[in-house]
């Protein structure tokens, strides 16, 4: 039972290998592998959140490797949408940025103030599943040309605004949090 405390970080792995075949089917218009595989990445997230969780198989490794593996899928994934067409340019470039910017936010953090865990938000998790979310929506769209385009619209909406809120909240919440730590050591 004891080595089984490492699913969630394999399962985070797994995923991680995923993005490759992911961005190959993509790139190669191979759209039904392409949803699987995106699929199973996605899923894979819940699941090793949800072991982690439920029995308490929490690591430092897994707190870093999860949501590293989400971002690398997710970012890569929109880069691939992007060069396709199939997103806006805009909408990638947005996710990547929120990303440069907790990602940094977090490291000077890290180094200048304090040591952290990182917990991710309800904003953040919105945002994760909301942009999860959209990328099988789009791959879905090239199997189905009849979905309403709108649909896809809406979804992009919602994915820059969960993209934008959760950036918004990051900083504010870790800016407080280095005002405080600044304040104490006056």
């Amino acid at each position: 039972m004891n080595a089984l405390r490492h699913l969630p970080n394999l399962i985070s792995l797994l995923r991680v290998a995923l993005v490759g075949p992911a961005l190959w089917f993509l790139l190669q218009l191979r759209y039904a592998e392409a949803l699987a595989t995106v699929f199973v990445a996605g899923a894979s997230d819940a699941l090793d959140g949800y072991l982690a969780k439920r029995y308490a198989w929490h690591s430092r490794i897994g707190a870093v490797l999860d949501p590293l593996a989400d971002k690398i899928l997710l970012i890569a994934s929109y880069i691939a949408l992007a060069y396709l067409q199939l997103v806006p340019l805009w909408l990638a470039v947005l996710i990547l940025a929120r990303d440069l910017i907790i990602v940094t936010g977090a490291t000077a953090y890290y180094f200048l103030i304090v040591r952290i865990d990182m917990t991710p938000s309800i904003s953040s998790k919105i945002n994760t599943v909301a942009q999860i979310a959209l990328v099988l929506l789009v791959i879905v769209a090239q199997l189905l040309p009849w979905l309403a385009p709108d649909v896809i619209a809406y979804a992009i909406w919602a994915v820059a605004a969960t993209s934008v809120w959760s950036g918004v909240s990051y900083v504010a919440v870790w800016s407080r949090h280095a005002l405080r730590a600044a304040a104490r050591h006056e």
